[in-house]
């Protein structure tokens, strides 16, 4: 592990900007390369939103273009005074610690972009850098050997927050906002009970069970098409339902099997669409692609998911209703947990990660509500920052803990400068810097080293 005291004498060409002597020059093309990029990713984004949402006229032509530039200006902000500031601490400091080049840098920079940012979107912002921190913070402690990781604890951590997302689910008030328009979207609209209530307080809808209709005309026959509509229709609205379940058009079996094809259909379609920017190149070349599209492993593993999801839900709600005779919004944590079972099919730190960072906000609120938790005004802002801060500690010091696919954004949204780090330098602290840049040796110019290039390796 890095003792933080410990230092190195090399400048902050030597360490960061390897590729240009000079600090000014160096933090203006960061600066210029992140805010292309970025005007890159947030025009499309804001654009398809708006579309979406169905925006008026005025929206595209008062609102649309500054918000996509205060956002642009916020992820250009985050890349371009990060590298000032590394520069800065470099020269107050007189020598570079393991926590100035990456955190210490990262710290006033990050504070400063967010509060360039629209408040609405701080929000959102704030919960996936914390999620991303703590995952980070996670890798890290099970590198040094402090923590030893679960065998399939991402599954049992989404057990325990589907349990408690899907209680909230049920209880009046409980939810809000996108969390429960997409809880309701997914598992149905039949799932969410005002209150408790008992059997013999449900409304009779007509009888569970009754003969099949012998009087139809033989019309009805001739038609296969016909034939398999009644007979589906048959199947659903004749069969065990308890008198408590709200699903009227079906019985409890047909109820789950609906809701495994129903969610198996959304997840193989959002897999597929996710797929066919990268396939689109390549299908008029290799028309065999198109085939990969479709039948991708990754496709029915998200359908999966989501499908069984559904119907282990319902299926356990169901069941429950009929062994205690009751609809109770405490079976949605029995129900939510075996339902968490699902991600075996599709296992995924992020989702679960993403999830509990979400469930802990929601419950912090819900406390702030009643009175228990204090507020602070400017707490996003403050856990932006210091996640952010964290993400670039690692990016800096020990990539191998940082999730892949940020390190991506990093290296795209630098030009690919942030791999032109000397590493090989960082080394002493400990944390194997250099561990996937072995082969890169930057070329300075002696001219302006503090430390002959030759030893910039073994001095610590």
């Amino acid at each position: 592990m890095a003792a933080l005291s410990k230092s190195i004498p090399h400048s902050c060409y030597e360490i960061g900007h390897t590729w240009s002597t000079s600090c000014t020059l160096s933090t203006l093309q960061v600066t210029a390369g992140a805010l292309e990029v970025s005007f890159k990713i947030y025009a499309p984004l804001y654009l398809i939103a708006a579309i979406l949402r169905r925006r008026k006229k005025d929206y595209y032509m008062k609102r649309l273009l500054p918000e996509i530039l205060q956002s642009t200006s916020f992820l250009t902000a985050n890349g371009g005074l990060y590298i000032a500031f590394f520069c800065i601490l470099r020269k107050l400091l007189g020598r570079f610690y393991p926590w100035s080049a990456g955190f210490g840098a990262a710290l006033p920079a990050s504070y400063i972009a967010i509060l360039i940012e629209r408040k609405s979107r701080r929000g959102l912002l704030t919960i996936y850098m914390a999620n991303l921190a703590t995952e980070t913070v996670f890798r890290m402690a099970v590198t040094r050997g402090l923590i030893n990781p679960m065998k399939h604890g991402e599954v049992l951590l989404f057990c325990l927050t589907a349990s408690l997302y899907m209680f909230f689910f049920r209880c009046k008030d409980g939810l809000k906002g996108f969390a429960f328009s997409a809880l309701k979207f997914i598992v149905g609209k039949e799932e969410i009970p005002t209150h408790s209530f008992l059997a013999e307080q449900a409304l009779p809808v007509g009888p569970e069970s009754g003969q099949v209709a012998g009087t139809e005309s033989v019309s009805r026959w001739k038609s296969f098409a016909a034939f398999t509509k009644w007979l589906l229709e048959s199947v659903c609205k004749h069969g065990p339902r308890h008198r408590c379940c709200k699903h009227y058009q079906d019985n409890c079996f047909s109820y789950c099997i609906k809701g495994f094809i129903r969610m198996f259909s959304v997840g193989y379609l959002i897999q597929c669409c996710l797929k066919v920017p990268s396939t689109f190149r390549h299908v008029f070349t290799k028309p065999s692609r198109l085939l990969s599209l479709l039948y991708n492993k990754e496709n029915f593993q998200l359908g999966a998911f989501l499908g069984s999801f559904v119907s282990i839900y319902k299926g356990t709600s169901c069941f429950l209703r009929w062994v205690r005779n009751l609809d109770d919004e405490l079976h949605a944590l029995i129900a939510g947990f075996l339902a968490g079972m699902s991600m075996f099919f599709y296992k995924s730190t992020t989702i679960s990660m993403y999830l509990f960072s979400k469930l802990v906000e929601t419950m912090y609120f819900k406390g702030i509500e009643a009175g228990r938790f204090p507020y602070f005004s400017e707490a996003d802002t403050v856990i932006y920052a210091i996640s952010t801060a964290i993400c670039f500690q690692a990016a800096v010091m020990e990539v191998q803990n940082l999730r892949p696919s940020y390190w991506k954004f990093l290296l795209r949204l630098t030009k690919g400068r942030f791999s032109l780090m000397n590493r090989k330098a960082l080394d002493v602290f400990g944390t194997e810097a250099s561990k996937h840049f072995s082969d890169f040796i930057p070329k300075l110019d002696p001219r302006y080293t503090v430390v002959p290039p030759e030893k910039l390796v073994h001095l610590g």
